[in-house]
C-alpha cells in the first residue's frame, strides 16, 4: 500500500512538472540547472549519502539498494525523481551512512546482519550477475578509480562498485562467493581559503571482502580485532575474505577519508567524462565528411551539368516528333506527381518524421550548450519526451499540408492517425517490455502512475497539438504541382536490374549508415555498458551530416530512376534513406553478439526491443529527411524545363 501511494505521488508530481514545464521558466528568479547549483560545508557538516539502484551489464535489469538485505536506516525515504529517472530505472533513498565535512572516519560499523538460505541465495546470486552498487554524495555519483597498467595513461573510473567477487581459497579448486563488507571511500573537496568553505569534487571508493573478528560477545561497543581505528588496524587488502554462506554473520564497515584538491566545483565532472579516445571521434567525422564530400561531388555534377544540359535541350526542341524521340527524365513529367499508393500513410509517416527532426534537433542544441549534462541525472529523456509531445504541432502540420496536396479532404482522419500510429507501435512494444521487466521484480519497472502520466502527456497534450497543426496547414493553399499531371497512367519500361526497388532501396542505405555508425558504437556503448556519453559537440556533427548524406544519396538515387522513366519516387525516396535503419538494427545485433555478454532471455529480450524501437525511430527519421529531399529536386526541375 505504502508503495502505491509513493508510485501515485511520484506520478502526479511527474505530471504537473510536465503541463507546468514552460511557466517554470518564467517563474524562475535566477539561472539554475537542477542538480547544478553549487553547495558549500563547513568543516563538521553532515553530508547526505544516498543510494541508488543495482546496475549490471550482464542483465541490464535494475533492483532497488534495499531489494538486497544491506544495511537500512531507521527509516528509508524515497527521494523525488523526474519522469527520466523513473524511465531509467532510478531509486535514489537515503542511508545509513554518516559523513561529516573533512572529519576523517576509520572502521566505523554500519551493521551486523546474519544471512539466512534466502538471503545468501539473494547475494550470490547478484555477486554471480556483476551487479554494482551506485551511490551519490552531493549529486556527484559513486565510482571506483582503476589505474591503467601502463604509466602516464589517466585513471578510469568505473561507475559504482561491485557487490562482490568470485573466487577460490589457495590450494582449493571450488569457487566461492564473496562479499564487499568494507568500503573506503574517499571525498575530494576544493577549499576556499577566504571562507574556509569547502565544495565537493570527487567521489571515490575502494571496496574490501574482509572476514571481521571480535573478542567476546557482540554489542553495539564491540572492538574489531580485525579493524580498528586506535591500535592503527586498517583494511587495505581481501587477504581474510568473507565469504557469502547461509548462517553466517557478516560485519559492514566503512572508511572515510578527505583529500583536498586544486579541480574546482565547475571542472568536477571532467574526470568522470574523460575522453581518452577522441582521435577515433575525429576519424569518424573525417569518414562522414569524406562520404559526404563524395555525395555532394556527385550532386554537383547532375545538378549542373547533366540537368542543365538535359534542361537546356528540352527547352531547344522545337516539334512534338522530337520530343516524342526524346527519353529520360523529361517524359514522365505527367505522372511524375500522380499521387502514391497508400498516400495517406505516407503523410502520416513524414508528419512524424518531422516532429522526430524538430524533438532532436532542439535536444541536440540544448546538449551541445551544456543544458543536459549528465550531473543533470534524467534530464535528457525528460527533455526528448517534452520535445516530441510538443512538437506535434509541426507533426500535423506536415501532414496535412502534403494530405491536401494529394486532394485529401479529411484533415481530422490524417491528424488522429499522426497523433497514434508512431506512439501507438511505441507504446505497445514498450508495454510489453515493461511487462517482462516488472515479472521480473526490476527497479526499472515503470510505475502505473508513471505509465498513465505519460498516456496522459500523449492525449492530453500531444494528440491536441496534432490537430492544431493539422487544422493549420489544411487551411492553407495546397502545393500547386509545377506540371499537370495526365490522366492515364503512363507505362513504366522495363527496369535494369541495378534499378530493381529493392535492390536501389537497399543500396541507398548503406551511405547514410555509414555515416553515423562509428558515433553508434560509443551511443550503444553509453546506454549498454553503462558509461557516461557526453561529447555531443561530435554527436551534432555527426548528425548535421547524416541529414546532408540521407538527402544527397536519395537525390542522386530519385535521379537515376526518373531517368529510367520510373515515375513511382514518393514511397521509394522514403524507403531508400530510411533503409539505413535496417543496417542500424544489424548492427546493434552484431554488437550484442560481440560486445555484451547478456545471458539471460529476458535482458536479450529487452535489448532487441528497445534496439528495435531505436532502429523504428531511426527508419522515420531519415526517410522523412530523403523523401523531402527528393520532394524539392523533383519540383525544382520540373519547374525549369518548358511543357508543351
Amino acid at each position: 500500500m505504502e508503495y502505491r501511494s509513493r508510485s501515485i505521488h511520484k506520478s502526479t508530481s511527474i505530471m504537473i512538472s510536465a503541463i507546468l514545464f514552460l511557466s517554470l521558466i518564467h517563474t524562475s528568479h535566477c539561472f539554475y540547472l537542477p542538480g547544478v547549483a553549487p553547495e558549500d560545508f563547513q568543516k563538521g557538516d553532515p553530508l547526505k549519502v544516498k543510494v541508488n539502484k543495482l546496475t549490471s551489464i550482464k542483465t541490464q535489469l535494475p533492483y532497488s539498494y534495499y531489494s538486497l538485505p544491506f544495511c537500512p536506516p531507521k527509516k528509508i525515504v524515497d527521494s523525488a525523481e523526474n519522469l527520466g529517472e523513473v524511465l531509467r530505472g532510478d531509486r535514489i533513498e537515503n542511508s545509513p551512512y554518516v559523513f561529516k565535512m573533512r572529519e576523517p572516519q576509520m572502521c566505523s560499523v554500519l551493521c551486523r546482519i546474519t544471512l539466512d538460505a534466502k538471503t545468501a541465495k539473494q547475494f550470490k546470486e547478484k555477486i554471480d550477475d556483476e551487479y554494482r552498487v551506485n551511490m551519490i554524495l552531493d549529486n556527484l555519483p559513486l565510482v571506483v578509480p582503476i589505474r591503467r597498467l601502463d604509466q602516464g595513461s589517466p585513471t578510469v573510473y568505473q561507475l559504482g562498485y561491485h557487490v562482490g567477487l568470485k573466487g577460490q581459497y589457495t590450494g582449493s579448486k571450488e569457487e566461492k562467493i564473496f562479499i564487499h563488507n568494507h568500503l573506503a571511500f574517499t571525498v575530494k573537496y576544493h577549499r576556499d581559503p577566504q571562507t574556509d568553505s569547502a565544495r565537493i569534487v570527487g567521489f571515490e571508493v575502494k571496496p574490501y571482502s574482509i572476514k571481521h573478528e571480535y573478542e567476546g560477545k557482540w554489542s553495539e561497543n564491540t572492538r574489531l580485532t580485525t579493524c580498528d581505528p586506535h591500535s592503527k588496524r586498517t583494511v587495505v587488502n581481501s587477504n581474510t575474505p568473507q565469504e557469502v554462506e547461509a548462517n553466517k554473520e557478516i560485519i559492514f564497515t566503512y572508511d572515510v577519508e578527505y583529500q583536498e584538491s586544486d579541480v574546482k566545483w565547475a571542472s568536477r565532472w571532467d574526470a568522470y567524462l574523460l575522453m581518452s579516445d577522441d582521435q577515433i571521434h575525429w576519424f569518424s567525422i573525417v569518414n562522414s565528411l569524406m562520404i559526404v564530400l563524395f555525395l555532394s561531388g556527385m550532386v554537383a555534377m547532375i545538378m549542373l551539368r547533366t540537368l542543365y544540359r538535359d534542361i537546356s535541350k528540352y527547352n531547344e526542341l522545337e516539334t512534338q516528333e522530337e520530343a516524342q524521340e526524346e527519353t529520360g527524365w523529361k517524359l514522365v513529367h505527367g505522372d511524375v506527381f500522380r499521387p502514391p499508393s497508400n498516400s495517406d500513410l505516407l503523410c502520416v509517416y513524414v508528419g512524424t518524421g518531422i516532429q522526430f527532426l524538430g524533438m532532436v534537433l532542439v535536444t541536440m542544441i540544448f546538449a551541445v550548450f551544456g543544458f543536459l549534462s549528465p550531473s543533470n541525472r534524467g534530464g535528457l529523456m525528460t527533455a526528448m519526451l517534452l520535445l516530441w509531445v510538443f512538437m506535434g504541432i509541426f507533426a500535423g502540420y506536415a501532414s496535412s499540408r502534403l494530405y491536401k496536396m494529394f486532394k485529401g479532404t479529411e484533415w481530422k482522419k490524417i491528424s488522429l492517425k499522426t497523433a497514434c500510429l508512431f506512439p501507438g507501435i511505441v507504446f505497445a512494444i514498450f508495454f510489453v517490455l515493461n511487462a517482462l521487466i516488472w515479472g521480473q521484480k526490476s527497479s526499472g519497472a515503470v510505475p502505473f502512475g508513471t505509465m498513465f502520466a505519460l498516456v496522459v502527456m500523449w492525449f492530453g497534450i500531444s494528440v491536441p497539438l496534432v490537430f492544431v497543426g493539422g487544422y493549420i496547414g489544411f487551411k492553407k493553399p495546397a502545393i500547386e504541382d509545377p506540371v499537370k499531371t495526365n490522366k492515364i497512367p503512363r507505362q513504366i519500361p522495363e527496369q535494369a536490374w541495378y534499378m530493381n526497388p529493392i535492390f536501389s532501396i537497399l543500396i541507398g542505405g548503406i551511405l547514410p549508415f555509414g555515416a553515423v555508425f562509428i558515433e553508434l558504437f560509443f551511443i550503444l556503448t553509453s546506454i549498454w555498458l553503462n558509461q557516461f556519453y557526453y561529447i555531443f559537440g561530435f554527436l551534432f556533427l555527426v548528425f548535421i551530416i547524416l541529414l546532408i548524406t540521407c538527402a544527397e544519396i536519395t537525390i542522386v538515387l530519385c535521379y537515376f530512376q526518373l531517368c529510367s522513366e520510373d515515375y513511382l519516387w514518393w514511397w521509394r525516396s522514403y524507403l531508400t534513406s530510411g533503409s539505413s535503419a535496417l543496417y542500424l538494427f544489424l548492427y546493434a545485433t552484431f554488437y550484442f553478439f560481440t560486445k555484451l555478454e547478456i545471458t539471460k532471455l529476458v535482458s536479450g529480450m529487452l535489448y532487441f526491443g528497445y534496439m528495435l524501437i531505436a532502429s523504428y525511430a531511426f527508419f522515420v527519421l531519415t526517410g522523412t529527411i530523403g523523401f523531402y529531399a527528393c520532394f524539392w529536386f523533383t519540383r525544382l526541375i520540373y519547374s525549369s524545363v518548358k511543357i508543351d
